[in-house]
This record gives structure tokens, C-alpha cells and sequence, in this order.
């Protein structure tokens, strides 16, 4: 959709703008007194705060999602449906309400396309919360959350249940989404473990693959190295880090990416294993810091030393990850501390099929217990 000309008006506003004044007055005249909650909450880009004119090109635009009772959704599902077909109007805010059919060879991307007659094929969803995150998330909001669940729910899932917005809530919906707030704190103590023993596994390795002349071969393991320290970062901030495409985003608004970012450009950017080691070093000691002052466990080292004698500069070597394996001691998470330090879902796969589809989170679980 053309938006040129156009004041862009960031999704979570849009939506809430248009649950309040063209969905809104429609049930209050048509199904007064419904219990309900108004909310954009999971897929897209607009739930993250991320959003900006090029998103409105798919999947995006006047959207809002309707949770209902499971009484109420059997009864009323359909009706509210026809109802807003007929009555929304055909543009809200300068942007057209209609979509297009869901397109099976682009993922069932919908597009803006104005109509002037006609129902409206809006984007006014129904369901109820139960169906929406065993939908989502794969999770049964009538179960107690274990650490297998938190370990196999993707952090761009849980971030995007806790940073969209909800706009009314006549039936708890807040309190559900409140569950998933942050880590437990054994779980997040076991994640940040993970995230050093990862740490550990590669740091030495981006030296070695240059000593031999393989700078691509040292790039590409500094490259990786970066990615877990800001993993680290989000995880000692008690964030949860989005999937790949706002991820740099998203660590510019930590706290510590002001000192961080510029030294992990640089490491991005070094022609030479030196340089790269150099500003990776700065990192490493910038985290173990970071580690230091959240007084998790006796304070550890934050100065890089030689690996075993040889000429690369490491910092995971002193026993972050198992001096925090050592602070555990929940019964629910015995069992999965005495195994190797293997993290979440998003820790030890970059697969978006594996991460993003629930589906395999009953397969993954068996990884924990």
C-alpha cells in the first residue's frame, strides 16, 4: 500500500485507536454488556513497538484482536464477524480496513486493499484465551508453567506477549500474560549459565581459526561470539530478546548498549583476528562486570587471561557458568542442571521452523526431562 503523504501512526496506536472508535461502539450497540478483552498481542512487528512505514506493505494496518469467553465465542464468534463485516467503515485513520484473502504461496500475508462497497474483509479477530496461546505458544493457560515449558517457549514469543498492548479487559487477560513476564528466577540463573558455557565453547576458536590465515573462518566464529554476548546482555537485563530482524533494535535499548555497541561494531568489523580479539576482550570484560554486580554468585574475575598458555584471550574460563549452576537448587530443575548446559530453544537452534513453530515444543520438552 502507497503511504506516501501519509503521517505513519505506529500499529499498537492504530489498533488501539481503532478498537475504541470504530470496533468498540459497534459491539457496545450490538452486543451490549459482552465480556470481552481488546488486545494486539503475538505476530508482528507493530507488537514489538518496531513497526515503521515499510511494515505496511503486509500483514499490517486497522487490526485489533477480540478475546472472548468460550460460552461467548461459540455464540457470538460468527455474529461479530458478519456484524463488523457490514458495519466498520472501508478506512479508519486514512488506511483501508479491508485486506485481501490470506496468500497461500506467502505465508497467508494479507494486504491492505481499499474497497468502496461491499462488506469489509477486516482483521477483527475472535478467540478465546485458552485457543489463542495454545495456538501461539503451544501452552495450556489451565496448566502450571515447569521449566521445560519456559525452556521450549521461543523469547520472540514471550516478548511479544509481554510488550504488546491491551486495550480493554473485561475477562483477565493481563493477569494471563502477566504469567510469562519474565523467567523464574532457577530458570533465568540455569539460562544465564548457558549463555557462558556457549561463551566459553568458541571464544578461544575465533584466535585459532586466524592464526592459521582464516580470517573468514575467525569472522565468522567472532561474529557468532558477538551474538551470545548480546545474549548475555539481554539475559542480565531480565529482557527477552526478538527473533533476528529487530534483535540489533532491540539491544540499542538496553542499558548497556551505549558502552557495548560501538566496541562490538568494531569487532564485527576487524579485518585481522587481533583487532577482532582486541574488542571482543573489551566485551568480555564489560559482561563479566556486568556479572559481577549482579551478585549472583562469589564475585568471579573480569579480566581476560591466555587460554591454557596459548596467545587467545578468554574470559568464560573462570567458572561463570558453573559458579551459577551451583546457585540452583529447585527439585523442578535438578534434573536438568546435572545435564550439560544446553539453554533454551533460541540458545542452541537458529532454525526458524524449529523455533517459531509450536508444534515441536512436546518433542523438545523430552530434551529436559
Amino acid at each position: 500500500m502507497e503511504t506516501h503523504g501519509m503521517d505513519f501512526i505506529p500499529g499498537l496506536e492504530l489498533s488501539k485507536r481503532f478498537y475504541w472508535n470504530a470496533v468498540r461502539p459497534i459491539l457496545d450497540v450490538q452486543f451490549p454488556a459482552l465480556p470481552h478483552a481488546a488486545a494486539l498481542i503475538g505476530s508482528g512487528s507493530e507488537v514489538l513497538g518496531f513497526d515503521d512505514p515499510m511494515s505496511a506493505d503486509h500483514h499490517w494496518g486497522p487490526r485489533v484482536m477480540l478475546f472472548l469467553p468460550d460460552e461467548s465465542q461459540q455464540r457470538y464468534a460468527e455474529a461479530i464477524q458478519e456484524v463488523l463485516r457490514h458495519r466498520l467503515p472501508y478506512e479508519f485513520e486514512g488506511y483501508p480496513t479491508n485486506f485481501t484473502e490470506p496468500d497461500p504461496k506467502d505465508n497467508g500475508t494479507q494486504l491492505l486493499r481499499a474497497v468502496a462497497r461491499g462488506p469489509v474483509n477486516h482483521r477483527v479477530s475472535t478467540q478465546t484465551m485458552r485457543a489463542f496461546f495454545i495456538n501461539y505458544l503451544g501452552f495450556d493457560i489451565e496448566q502450571p508453567l515447569e521449566p521445560a515449558d519456559w525452556l521450549t517457549f521461543s523469547e520472540q514469543g514471550l516478548r511479544t506477549i509481554t510488550t504488546g498492548m491491551i486495550y480493554h479487559d473485561g475477562i483477565g487477560l493481563q493477569g494471563v500474560c502477566n504469567r510469562f513476564a519474565y523467567y523464574p528466577h532457577e530458570v533465568w540463573l540455569y539460562l544465564l549459565a548457558a549463555g557462558w558455557a556457549r561463551l566459553s565453547q568458541e571464544e578461544h576458536l575465533m584466535g585459532r581459526a586466524g592464526w592459521v590465515g582464516d580470517e573468514v573462518g575467525s569472522a565468522l566464529i567472532g561474529g557468532r561470539l558477538v551474538r551470545d554476548i548480546m545474549r548475555l546482555c539481554f539475559l542480565m537485563e531480565r529482557k527477552y530478546a526478538p527473533y533476528p530482524k529487530w534483535f540489533g533494535t532491540a539491544f540499542r535499548q538496553l542499558l548497556c548498549a551505549e558502552k557495548l555497541w560501538p566496541t562490538l561494531q568494531r569487532a564485527l568489523l576487524a579485518d585481522t583476528w587481533q583487532s577482532r580479539e582486541a574488542n571482543l576482550v573489551a566485551a568480555y570484560e564489560h559482561i563479566a562486570a556486568m556479572h559481577k554486580a549482579l551478585q549472583l554468585t562469589e564475585p568471579l574475575p573480569d579480566r581476560a587471561i591466555p587460554f591454557w598458555g596459548r596467545p587467545f584471550q578468554v574470559i568464560a574460563f573462570h567458572g561463570f557458568a558453573e559458579a551459577l549452576l551451583s546457585r540452583i537448587s529447585d527439585p523442578a530443575m535438578s534434573r536438568i542442571v546435572q545435564q550439560p548446559p544446553i539453554g533454551n530453544i533460541d540458545l542452541f537452534s537458529d532454525s526458524t521452523d524449529l523455533v517459531s513453530n509450536p508444534i515441536w515444543r512436546p518433542v523438545l520438552r523430552q530434551l529436559y526431562l
